[in-house]
């Protein structure tokens, strides 16, 4: 069975994410959405709020789950028997940074990393810009999943 984490923050999840993962799906039995815990990051929604969103978003659909993690990725994936990491790549600048922690990853384990361009109607669209929308009270709902837009 070929398992892949999607790793990240998903602060909060965005249909970017949403469009990744239901691609991912068709490419792996099972898409492993890990949320890693990172203490020097400030986040706008609680843990617990991030996983609701999540499994809101994909509760019909079995081959996605939702767990969380603190450590390193590599670890945390040789701990659940996971040989692939799925990301997604909106631009140049993030294919230059994803770049560097697959192939640290890659020397590190035997982990592979797989990238999937995110689509035309998705690419513009981050967390970062979410959340800075929500604290303005501008209108964010666009751009996340139904799960989100209730808050």
């Amino acid at each position: 069975m070929n398992k892949a984490i999607f790793p990240g923050s998903f602060d909060p999840i965005t249909l970017g994410h949403v469009d990744i993962i239901n691609r991912g799906i068709t490419l792996f039995d099972e898409v492993i959405i890990a949320i890693g815990e990172n203490s020097s990051k400030n986040y706008m929604f609680s843990l617990e709020e991030r996983i609701a969103f999540i499994k809101t978003t994909f509760k019909d659909n079995p081959k996605v789950s939702v767990v969380s993690y603190s450590g390193l990725t590599i670890d945390f994936c040789k701990a659940i028997g996971v040989e692939f990491i799925l990301r997604g790549l909106r631009n140049p600048a993030d294919f230059e940074f994803e770049k560097a922690i697959a192939h640290t990853n890659r020397h590190l384990s035997t982990l592979e990393t797989v990238f999937l361009l995110t689509s035309a109607k998705t690419s513009f669209i981050s967390s970062s810009i979410v959340r800075e929308i929500i604290r303005y009270d501008g209108d964010y709902k666009k751009l996340v999943p139904d799960a989100v837009r209730t808050k």
